[in-house]
């Protein structure tokens, strides 16, 4: 079952920390990030760098520096955040990574294609904004 929602630690981590940049109005230090976030900042690093390269997040050097996101966090999805780390969600209801029965249905019916679907959804129509807005509560 754990094939139906691959993530890595990586990109649990940048998920963290892109709602975290997001719950803020200025470029935070990754640094402070790191401490937040209980993170090694080499760790972190890689992660970030990882959400710049996919259009996520912009980085400025200096004093008053750090990551910011790239768009408003209204416009950027937890799904975006996911792809950068992850690609696509599967679509499809199977828990094999190649299809290994005949079977015309899966023994667990519609559960795996149900969830996945759920997830996607949620990742897609949930925001940053939306995020940061849930952990302020």
């Amino acid at each position: 079952m754990a094939d139906i929602l691959p993530m890595q630690e990586a990109t649990a981590l940048g998920l963290h920390a892109a709602v975290l940049i997001a719950s803020g109005d200025q470029p935070m230090a990754m640094a402070a990030m790191a401490t937040r976030l209980s993170a090694s900042e080499a760790h972190l690093s890689k992660v970030l760098q990882t959400l710049v390269h996919a259009g996520v997040l912009t980085s400025k050097r200096g004093p008053h520096g750090g990551y910011s996101l790239v768009k408003d966090a209204s416009e950027v999805s937890l799904l975006d955040v996911y792809r950068a780390f992850e690609g696509d969600i599967r679509q499809d209801g199977c828990l094999f990574s190649t299809k290994v029965c005949s079977r015309a249905s899966c023994t667990l019916g519609n559960l795996v294609g149900s969830v996945r679907l759920q997830v996607h959804q949620y990742l897609r129509s949930t925001t940053l904004e939306d995020a940061a807005k849930e952990q302020g509560r």
